[in-house]
């Protein structure tokens, strides 16, 4: 068997966290059905074994939707008296993941961020190919806003976020929201988000193998199981705001991208277009760090800083004052 070694231009922590991967030998995710690659998310989540900080109680929670009931779990902050609320969308490429794969991101959250927050278990692809994923998140995005005080939260006081997949709903739900006059939102926070789903960026090709789990092929697959192969769908806005008509008008961002990921440059051409369009925007990368390292809080530094980044923007767009 070849010996691996982890490219010249990540971390230390990150390279011993690629030696790791490598270790297990796991298949990639393009060779695997999607109940396999779903599982294989759960049990890689299960495995890290980190204790995620205290929050102050969670509520377990079914949203009326467009085609039925969105599983949703909320998420009270210990301190805080009428918090504001982050609607939080997940990754894993429409296709994987979970409340349970992001519990860890959303109890540090509500953690750092003093806030409430409302975690969405939108409908995946293949089985609800796009817009289903969109249609349940602006739905859950109106039924907080509608909800809110039934749980002690503000409801003037809200912003939508998510990573990856989950970044590029929030950036999505956010157009809609400002098209439809509302829920009028204070924040986006956009971690690594999927802004075009063309997949053509340099990033892909600089970044497309070798850098852990997310590979340009894998970019690829979650693009085919969500939108098909009919490139008018790739370039619809709701697939990839990068290619709205206009980005004015929109809440402020916080965006964060990793160095060495294939979705580094949709982090980048985002933030500026956003800026172009006259919204203000808090744009942090994170150099030698990989997709999904958000999330790996106890196992990469720049995780908890990156989430502490982020509460802090939460805290100062949400508080009260």
């Amino acid at each position: 068997m070849t010996r691996y070694t982890p490219p010249a231009d990540v971390t230390p922590q990150t390279a011993e966290f690629l030696s790791k991967l490598a270790a297990l030998d796991l298949p990639p995710m393009t060779s695997l059905s999607v109940a396999v690659a779903r599982e294989q998310m759960e049990r890689a989540v299960a495995a890290r074994e980190v204790l995620p900080p205290e929050v102050g109680s969670t509520v377990e929670l079914r949203l009326p939707g467009p085609a039925g009931l969105i599983p949703a779990r909320l998420y009270l902050p210990r301190w805080a008296h009428r918090p504001g609320l982050l609607v939080y969308y997940h990754g894993g490429g429409h296709v994987i993941g979970s409340l349970y794969s992001h519990d860890g991101v959303a109890r540090g959250l509500c953690h750092h961020g003093n806030v409430a927050v409302l975690s969405v278990d939108y409908r995946l692809a293949p089985e609800h190919v796009f817009p289903a994923a969109v249609e349940d998140s602006y739905a859950a995005l109106q039924w907080a806003a509608e909800n809110a005080e039934r749980f002690g939260i503000d409801p003037e006081r809200i912003a939508v976020g998510g990573d990856s997949a989950g970044g590029n709903l929030a950036a999505v739900v956010a157009i809609m929201a400002r098209d439809a006059g509302g829920p009028p939102l204070r924040l986006q926070v956009l971690v690594y988000p999927v802004s075009d789903y063309r997949c053509e960026s340099g990033s892909y090709r600089q970044f497309g193998t070798g850098y852990g789990i997310l590979e340009a092929d894998t970019m690829t697959w979650f693009q085919q199981h969500y939108l098909g192969s009919d490139p008018a769908r790739h370039a619809d806005w709701r697939a990839s705001p990068l290619l709205a008509p206009s980005l004015a008008g929109l809440p402020p961002a916080i965006v964060i991208a990793a160095g060495c990921d294939v979705l580094r440059d949709d982090a980048r051409a985002y933030s500026t277009s956003l800026i172009e369009a006259g919204v203000s925007v808090s744009f942090i990368e994170y150099p030698g760090v990989l997709h999904a390292f958000f999330g790996l809080v106890g196992i990469i530094d720049e995780a908890e800083t990156a989430q502490q980044a982020v509460g802090r923007a939460l805290e100062a767009e949400l508080s009260h004052g």
